[in-house]
């Protein structure tokens, strides 16, 4: 189950489903981890960070772990809560309300369990690959700041 808040609003003052999500700047080496979203998912193509919905009373923290686990087999030893952004999708009828966290240490290898191509980048990489509308202002800001310290 999903948390959905309808206190967003289009242009039009009609409301909108609001969408909770932990999303994860995954890092190493001075690149982060990219995830392009599969062709069976809204926004299909996109790339992301990777991440997902939180579930009915679950802290972002915790989703975040567990979205990493399911999406990519690996565990979150180190994270630290970044910023939230909201982004409104008014021609899908959504906002989303996304948790960003700076993992900065994890066991395993990231390997997608969904279909999604992933692959590490720089910041200034990113800035080519095409990310979703809501990652605009994060890319930006991982540009001019770089990856931050352990």
């Amino acid at each position: 189950m999903m948390m959905v808040n309808a206190t967003a609003t289009d242009t039009a003052g009609t409301p909108l489903r609001r969408i909770e999500v932990a999303a994860g700047i995954i890092w190493r080496d001075g690149h982060f981890l990219a995830a392009q979203r599969p062709p069976d998912k809204i926004q299909a193509g996109w790339w992301e960070f990777p991440g997902g919905k939180l579930e009915g009373g679950e802290s972002p923290a915790a989703a975040l772990g567990r979205e990493l686990r399911e999406e990519l087999g690996i565990t979150v030893r180190q994270a630290s809560f970044w910023q939230i952004v909201e982004h409104v999708y008014a021609e899908r009828g959504f906002a989303v309300r996304l948790h960003f966290f700076h993992v900065t240490a994890f066991e395993g290898e990231p390997r997608p369990a969904e279909g999604q191509a992933v692959r590490w980048v720089s910041p200034a990489e990113a800035r080519e690959l095409g990310f979703l509308p809501a990652d605009a202002d994060i890319l930006r800001q991982l540009v001019e700041s770089g990856q931050p310290a352990a």
